[in-house]
């Protein structure tokens, strides 16, 4: 009898644990993004929308620097980096982490296209040099990569409120979508880059407060946290070498990104954008510690939310308040940059009004694949194989080369990317074991056929 009584009262007590969790879960959402949406700047100009010009202004180095790292640590890359660090450990943070070189490389890169070519934006370096079908193709790379963006953030948020499919589960996320939609409509890049100082910030003082209440716990210290992997292609490497393949094309089919490498002057980006390699793989590896704790624990499941569990609500509520600021700046972000996609880069419409109805467009979109089965890794992995055609196109900006070295390149990465989701890629060209191996050997031997097919055609002239 006194069992039945203790079953029925751990069952109360957790249910009456998960109506309060819902509670505080929802008004974190509604609370933050209302206040978001009051204190975003009105747009009132194209410049203010698109470019973020504000009183002739461009953001300086802290504020720029803030807006890359906030709006690349994505909800999806931090679930990713604790998930990784209960895989593989510290091995497996760093592992991901290998994604931020994408922030140096195209720092130093476009810096080069700005003040030796003379171009003022991805679009315009693309038509001057392969033309307006080169440029098409690259505009449907991007949309799709903002495509994917929308969807694999908001997923992330939907799991801390239920089940995969479960009504919670939709009803966040279709919630969520809407409320940062609202404020992103109201200004633009402008509110883009305004609220990610403000997510940036939160994201810092959340990040510390995990990280302080993980180190607490007597069982667990540093010395778990470097010993916790094994440095073997099997268990990490492998995801290392094929993220810094991927760094070299991976930034430039990524408007989030390159719309702040216009924004500001020459300088000031190029060191923004080598701070934020640095710091944005730093929180990576930071983050990746809440699964590490989660390995020592025997945890299994998504790591960050287990742990929150095993913390308590105010601890589960304090990762779910990083997933929705993660998510948020990336989601705002890629509604702009988007509409300037289509505004300012396609000329497909003007004003402002269009550009608010484009944002409208992409949120309705880029929400259908949560209804589907889709995984948030593969939105980052496998859309990086398909791109990696585009890294002669920029590694080798200043070379002229016929115009179809650029479609022999970039097509050869499609295929690439193809194989690899098909699982078509032969095993007796996989030379390390493992997952992710053939992620990596994919990329490997893509990257040479995609060099060696842009380089061909200018050998074949001469």
């Amino acid at each position: 009898m006194n069992n039945v009584l203790n079953i029925a009262f751990y069952l109360s007590e957790s249910s009456f644990f998960s109506e309060r969790l819902a509670w505080a879960q929802w008004a974190l959402i509604i609370i933050s993004s209302t206040v978001l949406f009051f204190l975003s700047p009105l747009a009132k100009t194209t410049d203010q929308f698109f470019k973020a010009v504000s009183n002739r202004k461009t953001p300086n180095t802290i504020v720029l620097t803030g807006s890359l790292i906030i709006s690349w640590i994505f909800a999806k890359s931090i679930t990713n980096a604790a998930n990784l660090g209960l895989d593989f450990g510290i091995v497996g943070g760093v592992a991901y982490a290998g994604y931020y070189l994408s922030f140096a490389i195209a720092g130093v890169l476009i810096y080069q296209i700005r003040t030796k070519g003379g171009y003022k934006s991805i679009h315009e370096f693309l038509t001057s040099r392969f033309g307006k079908g080169a440029m098409a193709i690259f505009s449907v790379l991007i949309a799709i990569r903002l495509f994917n963006e929308v969807w694999s953030n908001t997923m992330v948020i939907g799991s801390y409120f239920g089940d995969t499919g479960s009504q919670p589960y939709y009803l966040a996320i279709l919630v969520f979508t809407a409320l940062t939609l609202a404020y992103t409509i109201k200004g633009g890049l402008s509110s883009s880059i305004f609220t990610d100082v403000i997510q940036m910030v939160l994201f810092s003082v959340l990040l510390i407060v995990i990280l302080w209440h993980v180190f607490s716990i007597e069982n667990f210290s540093t010395k778990d946290v470097v010993m916790s992997g094994t440095w073997s292609f099997e268990l990490g490497l492998n995801l290392f070498f094929a993220a810094i393949i991927q760094s070299f094309s991976y930034p430039f089919h990524d408007p989030v990104l390159t719309d702040r490498a216009f924004i500001a002057s020459p300088k000031v980006t190029r060191r923004s954008f080598l701070l934020a390699s640095v710091l944005g793989g730093f929180c990576i590896i930071l983050f990746s510690i809440i699964g590490i704790y989660a390995q020592t624990q025997g945890m299994k499941g998504q790591a960050a939310v287990e742990v929150g569990k095993a913390f308590g609500i105010v601890i589960l509520l304090v990762i779910n308040f990083i997933m929705i600021t993660s998510a948020a700046s990336t989601l705002d972000s890629t509604f702009s940059s988007f509409s300037k996609l289509l505004v300012v880069d396609l000329k497909i419409g003007a004003g402002l009004s269009f550009g608010r109805i484009s944002m409208i467009v992409i949120a309705v979109l880029g929400t259908l694949p949560v209804f589907l089965d889709a995984e948030i890794l593969s939105a980052t992995t496998i859309s990086g194989t398909m791109v990696i055609g585009l890294t002669p196109v920029f590694v080798f900006w200043n070379i002229k080369v016929p115009k179809i070295s650029f479609y022999l390149s970039v097509i050869c990465g499609l295929i690439f990317g193809f194989i690899l989701i098909f699982e078509m890629f032969p095993k007796a060209f996989i030379f390390t074991e493992g997952k992710y191996a053939d992620l990596l050997w994919v990329n490997i031997w893509g990257m040479l056929c995609c060099l060696i097919l842009y380089i061909l055609p200018k050998w074949v002239k001469k």
